[in-house]
């Protein structure tokens, strides 16, 4: 190492179970840099983060190769001795602050566990100490916060809470591995606004893991680009994102959701990039003609939602129509998930009203109302249980409303499904844990297909993935459209992904709507100062 690099990894190799997932990887971090690290899901970017602090808790990991931090050789070191290192001089943010943050404690006090296991406070002045850092993070009312538990905040403060944790004790290296991966634009912008700042202001390292290319190309100094566990392409973030030298470098930048064009399918790795034509504004508007004629098939009227004395949702008022595709954008808290949970009757909304088919939804048989309303989750693998296969688990609900004469029915309506989403018949024997991030998100739109559903709400469905699995998935999502004539509430903070994929839009602030109309005109001439500031946000 020289005397301006803070890390190096040198023919780095990691294999799982006899599986080689890492394949001689090298490269450096420097001091005061941001190095972004970039690639599918599979290629090996969260376990080369894992690699450098050996967070890995399995005997069937075999990892060679040298990692060096500050010059001293660490991926030999034991457990023990590691400890000292991890948190204090490297720490780590990871995807998703709800699942990483301990759900039974406050906030608060999991940051001062830290400070005291690495003895950087005393109990006596603890709590000062937690509150600077939750100040230093640029959250507000911080004595609130800390005795609040994590579920009890928007995802943009936990996400907050995580990095105050990551920095309570100052480190050399920051890895940050998917940050901003569930968060909003104008969260996004903020989070990554508030990490440059704190760079800057310690001179710490970061190593900048995520799918949103764009988002990298924004925030790292270098970037590195990964394809089943192997380094493609390395160097300046400008001139691999401008003028990209490798092929794959090259087919993944053009499977980004296009800003402007709407293809009829996305452009894909998978299928080499096939160009396919753009849909026509004549065609759009036909469509369109024939949607909107008919009789709304979900009425949305004054729905009015209050949760411990805070009103969520306030006078919100939308219909949808058969086969249409409907988009909600809002930031973290805006009520987007709320107005699913309600049209679910997940929640005991207090005024307003909600018709199916011009019934109200509370005079339904739940059961049978479930059955035409389905939801596709935002993370797939909790969605799942991982103690069943694939097969048992798209199954499932066959059996819980009795549909089919019998198993053999129904495994035969499991294999079409699968089929349907692009999965193989072997794959009903396997469990979740056998299956990437986008295979199980197509496991769970083939579960949501098991009771024919009428209408399909999709909340936050492929904000998880990177952008060629991504393009999969919502391609796939508009050929079941097609097939099934399905009717879609998309939720989404990815306006790229709304523009592409909606028929009108919804835009949702702080529990009120803020513009409704063609998706289109509201991108194209967008009248309210939020909305205008969500699209500056995003790019647009």
């Amino acid at each position: 190492m020289n005397s301006t690099e803070i890390l190096s990894v040198k023919n780095l190799n990691v294999s799982i179970s006899n599986s080689p997932i890492l394949k001689n990887i090298s490269f450096t971090l420097k001091k005061n840099e941001i190095l972004g690290l970039v690639g599918e899901s599979g290629s090996g970017k969260s376990i080369t983060a894992f690699s450098i602090i050996n967070f890995f808790n399995t005997s069937e990991v075999l990892l060679e190769g040298d990692i060096f931090f500050n010059n001293k050789k660490i991926n030999s070191l034991s457990n023990k001795s590691l400890e000292k290192i991890r948190g204090s001089q490297i720490s780590m943010i990871f995807q998703e602050p709800m699942s990483s943050l301990n759900p039974s404690m406050k906030c608060g006090e999991q940051i001062l566990e830290i400070l005291l296991k690495h003895k950087i406070t005393e109990t006596s002045n603890g709590r000062e100490h937690v509150l600077e850092l939750f100040k230093k993070v640029q959250l507000k009312k911080v004595q609130t916060i800390f005795n609040k538990y994590p579920h009890e905040l928007s995802g943009g403060q936990q996400q907050r809470v995580m990095i105050a944790m990551a920095i309570a004790c100052e480190p050399k290296i920051l890895i940050a591995d998917e940050p901003t991966t569930s968060l909003d634009g104008i969260v996004k912008d903020e989070i990554l606004g508030l990490l440059k700042q704190i760079q800057s202001e310690t001179k710490m390292s970061i190593l900048f893991i995520s799918h949103d290319l764009d988002l990298v190309s924004k925030f790292a100094d270098r970037t590195i680009v990964l394809k089943k566990g192997s380094i493609i392409e390395s160097g300046n973030s400008k001139s691999i994102f401008n003028d990209p030298q490798k092929n794959y470098t090259q087919m993944l930048l053009a499977s980004r959701t296009p800003k402007k064009e709407r293809p009829v399918r996305l452009p894909t790795i998978e299928n080499k990039l096939k160009k396919y034509r753009l849909i026509s504004k004549k065609e759009r508007k036909e469509v369109h003609e024939k949607i909107y004629n008919l009789e709304p098939i979900l009425k949305v009227k004054n729905l009015s939602f209050s949760y411990k004395k805070t009103l969520i949702l306030k006078d919100i008022s939308f219909n949808i129509f058969k086969g249409e595709t409907l988009g909600l954008v809002g930031e973290s808290g805006s009520g987007k998930s709320t107005i699913a949970k309600s049209i679910l009757n997940l929640n005991n909304y207090q005024h307003g009203e909600i018709l199916f088919n011009n019934i109200d939804i509370k005079k339904y048989n739940t059961k049978n109302f479930r059955r035409n309303v389905q939801l596709v989750f935002q993370d797939p693998f909790s969605s799942l249980n991982s103690e069943i296969t694939v097969g048992d688990s798209i199954m499932e609900p066959m059996i819980a409303h009795n549909i089919y004469n019998n198993r053999k029915e129904r495994i035969t309506r499991v294999y079409q499904l699968m089929n349907d989403v692009g999965l193989q018949k072997s794959d009903f024997f396997k469990y979740p844990n056998q299956f990437s991030g986008g295979q199980r998100q197509r496991i769970v739109i083939a579960r949501a297909l098991s009771l024919n559903p009428i209408i399909l709400i999709c909340d936050e469905s492929v904000s998880a993935l990177d952008v060629s699995v991504q393009a999969q998935v919502l391609n796939l999502l508009n050929t079941l459209k097609k097939k099934f004539s399905f009717t879609f509430l998309f939720i989404s903070h990815d306006l790229s992904v709304i523009k592409y994929m909606t028929d009108r839009v919804i835009i949702l602030n702080k529990g009120v709507i803020e513009e409704f109309d063609e998706t289109d005109t509201v991108f194209h001439n967008p009248i309210s100062n939020y909305t205008k500031q969500l699209f500056r946000a995003s790019g647009y």
